[in-house]
């Protein structure tokens, strides 16, 4: 895994406020608020995946490999066929696919044949997955989920916000 650039220093003023300052006083004023919006959440997903990415560094697995591990945790028999992570995790196949290798390399999943589709494959938690998933959650709960930098009540404001985002682009 790369390592993690050096933090960036704090600015003196906001640059999304300046771009909406800016996009306004270049006749643009209709997209302006489109703009801040769509630049500020893709500021704060580069500062809660790196966060995420600081507290999963130890575990030696990323984000999008975490994210396999606890579904596959979630699921009732510790396994599911790798078409279904793909859809319940909304990635591309060859997405799904890569993830596998790494954690199978690993030993914290293991590739099984389905037991009534030959055309399928398995993919079942290990014993160390599952515990792997288990230590990365707790440190995720303690130093991320549980303090994200919100209030409470704006952390709900934005789950009720983007998921009100996701169903309009068709996710739900």
């Amino acid at each position: 895994m790369a390592p993690m650039s050096a933090p960036v220093p704090r600015l003196a003023a906001d640059p999304i406020a300046e771009a909406h300052r800016q996009w306004v006083a270049h006749g643009w004023e209709s997209a302006a608020d489109g703009m801040a919006a769509i630049t500020s959440l893709m500021r704060a997903h580069q500062i809660f995946l790196a966060r995420v990415e600081t507290v999963l560094r130890p575990f030696d697995v990323s984000f999008a490999r975490y994210e396999v591990l606890m579904l596959l945790h979630f699921s009732k028999r510790g396994a599911l066929p790798m078409r279904t992570i793909g859809s319940r995790l909304q990635v591309h196949q060859t997405s799904v696919t890569n993830a596998v290798d790494r954690l199978e390399a690993a030993h914290l999943v293991q590739r099984l044949p389905h037991p009534t589709d030959r055309r399928a494959t398995l993919v079942e938690l290990t014993r160390s997955g599952r515990a792997l998933a288990e230590k990365a959650t707790a440190a995720l709960n303690a130093e991320v989920f549980t303090d994200t930098g919100l209030s409470p009540r704006a952390v709900n404001d934005v789950v009720k916000t983007l998921s009100q985002l996701r169903r309009s682009a068709g996710d739900f």
